[in-house]
């Protein structure tokens, strides 16, 4: 200090020397603001992927609980929906009820026993699905976010046709006629607009042409009911017990309710046809 004060500064030059300007302190303040940003972006990104990793988890649940209940009946997979011909919806895959008025009681469902927590779980992803509607805007609230492969798996739509209807919802597929396990859905991120704005939950994965006698009508699409929403990407579980990652088809066209599909995120993977929902 001595040899300061005697080179010409004063204690007051010194003190003055030692603090901050005004745009010392603005800077630090951007680069801290700046690193706050980073982490936050970094911290949202971690709770995405650990949304995602439990979806995934969810969903290897299903499709475990679904190989564990064919396994049990004679090879045939679970139901999706065996009162659907005459539109009860009293009964499907994730729950039953006793009258369309109330919600479906998970426990009483047919893979409950089947489950870990004898419930379907819900996905983890914040999907502000419509809650506590009327039935006919509502109607499959209950199955946590995720869609069962009806036309190949939970039925036999795939083959029927004409005065068959009916009984093509009350069998199923048997394990035996998957000829390509890791290659056919059986469960899937899903869900449906009935509004063109909100989205509901929906049970069932539709693949993009309905069947008919054993074979696709490919003159219209079905309403896509796959929802990518993990990052604009869905999880799905197949047949052979993996649960995946799929990223979304190139598909622009309105649902059958108007509904714009990709503005609500929902689609189908690759290709856009029916092999990764078909049996062969």
């Amino acid at each position: 200090m001595a040899a300061l004060m005697k080179s010409g500064f004063s204690k007051r030059a010194w003190h003055e020397r030692g603090a901050f300007t005004l745009i010392e302190i603005l800077v630090v303040i951007s680069v801290v603001a700046i690193l706050l940003a980073i982490l936050m972006l970094a911290l949202a990104s971690a709770r995405l992927q650990a949304r995602g990793l439990v979806c995934r988890s969810n969903l290897r649940q299903l499709v475990t609980a679904g190989i564990g209940y064919a396994t049990e009946n004679d090879g045939f997979y679970v139901p999706a929906a065996s009162d659907m011909w005459d539109n009860a919806g009293l009964c499907r895959w994730h729950g039953v009820r006793e009258s369309l008025d109330e919600p479906f009681d998970p426990v009483a469902g047919p893979l409950a026993g089947y489950l870990g927590e004898g419930a379907v779980k819900e996905c983890p992803a914040r999907v502000d699905f419509v809650k506590g509607a009327e039935w006919d805007t509502n109607f499959e609230q209950g199955c946590g976010g995720y869609g069962y492969n009806m036309t190949y798996i939970g039925s036999r739509l795939w083959q029927a046709g004409g005065g068959a209807m009916k009984d093509a919802y009350l069998r199923t597929t048997r394990m035996t006629e998957v000829g390509r396990p890791a290659q056919t859905l059986m469960f899937a991120d899903t869900a449906m607009s009935n509004d063109g704005r909100r989205l509901i939950e929906y049970s069932f994965a539709e693949p993009p042409f309905t069947v008919y006698n054993g074979r696709p009508v490919t003159g219209f699409y079905m309403s896509p009911s796959i929802h990518f929403r993990h990052r604009r990407t869905a999880n799905a579980g197949w047949a052979d017990g993996h649960v995946e990652t799929r990223r979304r088809a190139e598909f622009d066209r309105t649902n059958v309710f108007g509904a714009d599909s990709a503005a609500l995120r929902l689609g189908w993977f690759e290709p856009v046809d029916n092999t990764p929902f078909d049996l062969k």
